[in-house]
């Protein structure tokens, strides 16, 4: 196996880096650099910028007006978005409704949602988690009951990340009681603006809103926007959490954390002496390096099968999302090591873009003042997508045969 790029291949890599020197706002990128707040105004700027380009949708076919990129290409241009501090494009749109769209929404569905995402003008959320249906995601609870032409959909969403700023959510809803319950759900595009729906902030460990509960009481979702058949919407959620799952792997933004890393390791500490230059130190880094190397390999690989079966990603998806997410906790973990008591402050106007720093903490202060922050919002990697402990049994099970 051949691991080093083209001659084609760092031909593109050029022309993307040309892309984002020229087109990649100047204050977005230090924001994501410093670890700053991002609003909604800059994710959907970038969006806009790059739907500009031509280079809105990378893991779309060109017939539905994306790239058509390969897989090698769409990893060259994530990892140097994210080498450049682009922000990270949404994939509740993009990567994880799109492609159920594509593969199961009928025309009418694909020609009416899939250029409103790819240009930036809708921002979509995600209703499948519910208070008693997490990793037992079959079990929940919220009805659909169809009534002539729509469906009155009743019941409670969680963890739902950026709902506050949603056009529209894809939802899991129960709308049969027969059977297995994998049987009697459906899959329903619903606007945020119908009446009885209601969002609810959930304030996280590091005092952001990034999450909430949402309420549906008797709201009236059209008929039309149900996607495929009734009662074979548990098909459709596992096709996205594939997709969803391979995207949380996160290799490109990984990558730039670790030069993050590198970079505060070789920092003069209170002894003079850089902490880069411990050994022991230096050996957890090469650590997570070799780490983030196997999982880039295989992240390509994982792709690189889709493009050339046309189907979602499987099982191994799972192990994608396992490392992934448990690489992303460790460089958090070490970066609030290396920066030690200077990592124990959290400031939450540190996260504004025009914060300057306190005394004492000149040395650190693109780092140490949100970095405690980050490190409790990493925690979650390991929840979200599905549980570590549910990717293990599927591996054991799909993989293994266990």
């Amino acid at each position: 196996m051949d691991l080093n790029f083209t001659a084609e291949e760092q031909l593109f890599r050029e022309e993307v880096r040309s892309f984002l020197r020229a087109k990649l706002p100047a204050e977005i990128s230090r924001k994501v650099h410093g670890g700053k707040r991002l609003e909604k105004s800059d994710f959907v700027r970038w969006q806009q910028l790059l739907n500009e380009r031509g280079w809105g949708a990378v893991g779309w076919p060109a017939a539905f007006g994306g790239t058509g990129w390969n897989a090698v290409q769409q990893h060259i241009f994530d990892e140097e978005c994210a080498d450049a501090g682009a922000p990270l494009q949404l994939p509740f749109g993009l990567k994880m409704v799109a492609p159920v769209i594509m593969a199961f929404g009928n025309p009418a569905q694909q020609q009416r949602f899939l250029p409103r995402i790819v240009d930036g003008s809708d921002w979509w959320c995600q209703g499948y988690s519910e208070p008693g249906s997490g990793s037992d995601l079959a079990s929940l609870t919220t009805r659909a009951v169809r009534e002539g032409d729509h469906y009155t959909v009743n019941g409670q969403k969680t963890w739902n990340t950026l709902g506050q700023y949603a056009d529209w959510i894809f939802c899991l809803v129960r709308t049969s009681t027969e059977g297995r319950p994998q049987t009697g759900i459906s899959f329903l595009l619903i606007d945020m603006k119908t009446p009885g729906i209601t969002v609810r902030p959930i304030i996280m460990l590091d005092g952001e809103h990034e999450i909430n509960e949402v309420w549906f009481e008797d709201v009236r979702v059209p008929v039309e926007n149900l996607i495929g058949e009734e009662n074979k919407g548990w098909t459709y959620a596992k096709f996205l959490l594939g997709h969803e799952r391979t995207g949380i792997a996160g290799v490109g933004r990984s990558k730039r954390e670790l030069k993050k890393l590198k970079d505060i390791a070789r920092k003069e500490t209170a002894n003079g002496r850089p902490l880069i230059e411990d050994q022991r130190f230096r050996d957890r880094i090469a650590q997570v390096e070799l780490e983030l190397m196997a999982l880039e390999i295989t992240n390509l690989r994982v792709i690189s099968a889709e493009g050339e079966k046309k189907r979602a990603p499987g099982p191994e998806a799972s192990i994608l999302k396992i490392k992934g997410s448990e690489i992303q906790q460790m460089l958090t973990e070490l970066q609030m090591q290396t920066l030690g008591h200077y990592a124990l402050p959290y400031l939450d106007e540190a996260l504004d873009a025009d914060w300057q720093g306190d005394a004492g903490m000149e040395a650190y202060a693109d780092h140490a003042a949100s970095l405690s922050g980050h490190y409790f919002n990493f925690r979650k990697t390991t929840i979200y997508g599905g549980s570590n402990e549910i990717q293990k049994n599927i591996i054991s099970q799909m993989i293994l045969g266990l």
